[in-house]
């Protein structure tokens, strides 16, 4: 299986909401810290091992992108998210091509398509407004 063409740094940096976040990224952008890393042409997920007990579950969409960490920041994308593309971009093979997503990426990526296509109806059934 081939990969997503892999973007480049300059690209994942372009999304950073602020310079903090991206600096934190950059300290977290290696494999030590990560598990379950995979991605597939739509998906990269991974583990990240924050200070606490469990692990933090990351997800990006990269047709969005979209991102989801389930840590506690509030910034979108948080410094996980971010990390996590560095990893991927780089491409040496911490974040691995996979086949299928892992549970927790599947799950989101479900929700999420599932989210969409409600709107895409609601809106659909909505009477247009003319003139």
């Amino acid at each position: 299986m081939t990969g997503p063409t892999r973007w480049t740094a300059a690209q994942v940096a372009g999304l950073a909401p602020d310079a903090s976040s991206l600096a934190a990224a950059r300290r977290l952008a290696r494999p030590g810290p990560w598990s379950d890393t995979g991605s597939t042409d739509v998906l990269v997920w991974g583990k990240c091992q924050g200070s606490g007990k469990t692990p933090y579950q990351v997800s990006i969409d990269l047709t969005g992108p979209a991102f989801r960490c389930s840590c506690p920041s509030r910034k979108l994308p948080c410094k996980h998210g971010l990390a996590l593309l560095l990893l991927w971009v780089d491409g040496s093979g911490s974040v691995a091509d996979a086949a299928e997503a892992a549970g927790f990426a599947q799950e989101w990526a479900a929700e999420r398509s599932a989210r969409a296509g409600a709107k895409a109806a609601d809106d659909a059934a909505r009477p247009t407004r003319t003139p």
